[in-house]
């Protein structure tokens, strides 16, 4: 009988975690209803509701992947999918505005080192040829419990209440954490399961490091480099297009075309499958075009792609009068915004190395300031124009923008952020 490697089980035990990460982010969005019915909300409240999250979660990015990178991934996921859960669960419990904006804000600190402690896990577990898919693999999770959460949060609220759905959550990301301390290693030769085999392919397989870069880093030198400015511009577009779909999307389809909360869940689930499918695809062209020695190709090629279809079919959206045309084309532009995740994260390992965690939380930062705007700029461009078309042509331009950016990357040459 086979034996299923310890680093693909480490693998499955992320992706399970993008699921929850994405599952507790887009439950605000289901709920939308029900909460500013509860709390007299008004939509530019509810922005505020959306894009609060986003901002606590930019600015622990870099925080986040820092301790990460200082005392592991083991202790700083546990400590982080506990803390967010926790305010996932009390969310359930507020009564007015004010303590809305507070919990949702300390659940974005804690959701912030979600994907920065797993970039730290992946450097030290995965060989450099399989970091694409892997990649791949663990963003796709976020989209399928995106998607999947989408109608099930819809039933859920229907059946219990938007208050028992935040706490039902919370309980599911505290199981986990429980689980990944007891079972995950930072270093695989710690991990009791791993054979010999196993560890000589993951050490003979993963970067040499830097002379000199295992000592802090210095934040000078990581804002001072032109590489991580290059990595954060292109990833504030990939978030600032994909968090549509967590914050407006289910509320826009809702409304535009006169659908009811079922309905407009299973169309606002199906860009996130294809959100799924395109990190998927993403992640195999990056290993893909890797074995045939591009390493720097095997980044560009893939996210530039990924930004001109998320262009065009944003673009096209706008123009279609019939919901099943619009999601059609919106889920093009997510195929190709999801495209870009596995060769921005790729790349940040790659010229972080020892430093990932910081690295890709910086980049990450920087995404979810998009991230940030994209929850505001929908409601207050629809009040100030009265169209909904500014806002898209906006969204794709910004997508166009990241194609000379990425030409620029080089993703073989590492960020010296070691401080001298």
């Amino acid at each position: 009988m086979a034996v299923i490697p310890t680093r693909h089980k480490m693998v499955f035990g992320t992706f399970i975690l993008a699921m929850i990460v994405l599952f507790d982010r887009i439950l605000i969005s289901v709920a939308k209803d029900p909460v500013a019915s509860d709390l007299n909300l008004s939509d530019k409240q509810m922005g505020w509701v959306l894009s609060i999250f986003a901002l606590g979660y930019a600015l622990f990015q870099t925080p986040s992947g820092y301790l990460a990178d200082k005392y592991g991934p083991r202790k700083i996921l546990t400590a982080v999918v506990s803390l967010w859960s926790f305010f996932t669960a009390i969310t359930g419990a507020v009564s007015h505005f004010i303590t809305l904006l507070v919990v949702r804000f300390l659940f974005g600190v804690g959701e912030a080192g979600a994907f920065p402690g797993m970039a730290r896990a992946i450097y030290t577990w995965i060989p450099l040829r399989e970091r694409g898919l892997v990649n791949g693999i663990n963003f796709s999770g976020g989209r399928i419990g995106a998607a999947i959460a989408l109608p099930l949060v819809a039933w859920l609220i229907e059946l219990t209440s938007w208050r028992m759905s935040f706490v039902i959550l919370g309980v599911i990301g505290i199981i986990w954490a429980l689980i990944w301390y007891w079972w995950f290693r930072d270093a695989p030769e710690d991990h009791p399961s791993i054979t010999d085999q196993e560890l000589r392919h993951i050490q003979s397989n993963i970067q040499a490091k830097e002379t000199g870069d295992t000592g802090s880093a210095s934040m000078k030198s990581l804002f001072g480099n032109k590489t991580m400015w290059l990595l954060m511009g292109q990833y504030f577009s990939s978030n600032f297009t994909f968090f549509f779909c967590l914050t407006w999307l289910f509320p826009h389809l809702k409304a535009k075309y006169q659908l009811d909360a079922l309905e407009a869940g299973f169309y606002s689930s199906a860009p996130l499958m294809f959100g799924a499918l395109g990190n998927w695809t993403s992640g195999w062209l990056v290993d893909f075009v890797f074995k045939r020695g591009k390493w720097s190709l095997s980044r560009k090629l893939p996210a530039i792609i990924g930004f001109t279809l998320a262009a065009v079919g944003v673009i096209a959206s706008i123009y279609m009068s019939d919901v099943t045309a619009a999601v059609i084309f919106i889920s093009m532009a997510v195929f190709g915004a999801d495209m870009t995740l596995s060769p921005s994260w790729s790349a940040c390992v790659d010229v972080g190395q020892a430093h990932s965690g910081t690295v890709s939380g910086t980049m990450n930062m920087a995404g979810n300031l998009g991230s940030f705007f994209t929850a505001l700029a929908f409601p207050y461009m629809l009040e100030l124009t009265g169209s909904d078309i500014p806002f898209f042509y906006l969204t794709a331009s910004l997508n166009l923008l990241t194609i000379p950016l990425w030409l620029a990357i080089n993703p073989e040459k590492p960020i010296q952020l070691t401080k001298t």
